[in-house]
């Protein structure tokens, strides 16, 4: 496939919009799940944290939940714990030890994942499945907004028609520094956004992503002219005034609207900038780390 006609995350973000248009998430039910352990390995860790960010749980990732199903014993023994919930779109990798870790201990398993003949799809005891599009290898943008929908009930298409009357500032390519300012509530997806940018500018941009409430803790004492601050919501303090976005939200926004919104700018600044990640995917998915232990190398559309 030839690179140059990988799509910017952007519309990436429309086609999934698109697509759960035409087939609404699974509805996920919180209330099923009483103070569960979460567990999920790179940015399902993140999207966890978003799910269960106003709902009892105790969160981990692949480094620490060995230690932290363990220092939970006592609560499991007495049914203060009786569940686990592992967030895995591709239901491989971590995810398989990480079930049937959950298992050993006696916890009923539930496993959030796009692929229901995957290794811990298997072993689960329950499996919601979330249908996605094939995207390129890192995007993950139907996998999670999926999930998230699933969660918050909203309509693809009215999160579709904001994005379509989005308006970019006159200058919006030409800054070399973005940061996003979150409501505090969706904070838990600042973490997403960064990772967004690790994958497809690297080193060679900057772009930050922070709650109000964080960015209060000194993160804009060095303003700067070539910095645009982009706030969901009204900004009052961070970067120069001349260099703010400020995005009013409908009142309804939920999590899945702000996923898709700030992905979509994310898309739009891909698009305006040397494409990074499509000079270098290919060699990355040939070349780079196999996942955990597979011969095969990554491929560059994950289906």
């Amino acid at each position: 496939m030839n690179t140059k006609n990988l799509p910017n995350l952007d519309k990436s973000v429309l086609a999934a919009l698109n697509f759960f248009t035409e087939n609404p998430p699974i509805r996920l039910n919180l209330q099923a799940f009483s103070f569960p352990l979460v567990v999920g390995s790179g940015n399902a860790y993140n999207a966890g944290s978003v799910i269960f960010g106003n709902h009892p749980a105790i969160i981990a990732n692949e480094s620490n939940f060995k230690q932290i199903i363990k220092n939970h014993q006592s609560w499991i023994k007495n049914k203060s714990i009786t569940q686990a919930l592992i967030i895995s779109a591709s239901g491989e990798k971590d995810s398989t030890w990480e079930t049937r870790l959950a298992k050993k201990y006696g916890l009923k398993t539930t496993l959030l994942t796009c692929s229901p003949n995957s290794s811990a799809a298997q072993i689960a005891d329950e499996v919601i499945v979330y249908k996605k599009l094939p995207e390129p290898y890192t995007y993950n943008t139907s996998t999670y907004l999926g999930m998230f929908l699933g969660v918050s009930s909203e309509k693809a298409e009215t999160i579709k028609k904001f994005l379509k009357k989005i308006k970019l500032p006159n200058n919006f390519k030409n800054y070399a520094a973005y940061s996003f300012l979150l409501p505090d509530k969706f904070g838990a997806l600042a973490p997403m956004l960064e990772i967004k940018k690790d994958e497809l500018f690297g080193p060679r941009l900057s772009l930050r992503a922070f709650s109000f409430g964080e960015a209060r803790h000194a993160k804009f004492i060095n303003a700067w002219d070539k910095e645009l601050v982009i706030s969901l919501g009204e900004n009052k303090y961070f970067g120069f005034k001349t260099n703010r976005w400020e995005i009013k939200l409908p009142s309804n926004a939920g999590i899945g609207f702000i996923m898709a919104l700030t992905y979509y700018i994310i898309g739009k600044i891909q698009e305006t900038k040397t494409p990074y990640f499509k000079k270098n995917i290919t060699k990355f998915c040939l070349e780079g780390p196999k996942a955990y232990g597979q011969k095969n190398p990554f491929p560059l559309i994950v289906k």
